[in-house]
């Protein structure tokens, strides 16, 4: 059998404790990160990290005799497989969010990689391998409507120029703080639990009479 030199590590956390003067509280944390007196330090071994490995060679007794092996990543440290994943969730987060803005469906492409990023994601957390075999993106999902703040401001002025009852407001009145405030209300109190049951009873139906038309032809 083969033999491996295997290097492993575990961050040992060093505190002090020290009363600082300031006028406010962020100035009293910034004097701390400051402060480069360590003379009372002490290690706190109840505090200490996960045990990873930092280095790997071929062969007995080999620590850097030799170019290292590649760390299987669920032997990394995890903060640092936390990390490095973050990048690739704000990545897709950036994708999604230019795809809403310019109100586009996310592409099946985002979808995969989405799906591989939560199932990553797992992985770690749960101190396991990344996957390896495609995953299985979630099923399509369907909007229904869409409330969009631009379309509430031309319901106001709709409203205040044909109910007098609201005088003398006029709707450069209505700031866009009021109106995104107003939406995520009503987003909240609407109850659309009917429309969606609905909804899902027709599209059911109009898959039933498709599947039937299709087997009628063959």
């Amino acid at each position: 059998m083969p033999d491996f030199t295997i290097e492993t590590t575990y961050r040992l956390p060093v505190l002090r404790r020290r009363t600082y003067e300031a006028g406010t509280l962020d100035e009293a944390c910034r004097a701390a990160i400051e402060d480069d007196r360590w003379d009372i330090a002490e290690k706190d071994f109840d505090s200490s990290g996960a045990i990873h490995i930092t280095g790997i060679w071929d062969g007995a007794h080999a620590a850097y005799a030799g170019p290292p092996i590649q760390i299987p990543q669920q032997f990394d440290e995890p903060v640092q497989r936390r990390a490095r994943h973050f990048e690739i969730l704000l990545g897709l987060l950036k994708i999604l969010f230019d795809d809403v803005r310019a109100a586009r469906p996310p592409s099946l492409d985002w979808l995969d990689r989405s799906a591989w990023a939560i199932a990553r994601g797992e992985a770690i957390l749960a101190g396991d391998p990344d996957p390896e075999e495609p995953v299985d993106p979630p099923r399509t999902g369907h909007v229904l409507a869409r409330l969009q703040e631009d379309q509430v401001r031309h319901a106001v002025a709709a409203v205040l120029e044909i109910d007098r009852s609201f005088d003398p407001l006029t709707p450069e009145a209505v700031t866009d703080d009021d109106i995104h405030a107003a939406c995520i209300t009503a987003v909240t109190a609407f109850d659309v639990s009917d429309v969606v049951g609905s909804a899902e009873f027709q599209a059911a139906l109009l898959a039933i009479r498709s599947a039937r038309r299709r087997l009628a032809s063959d």
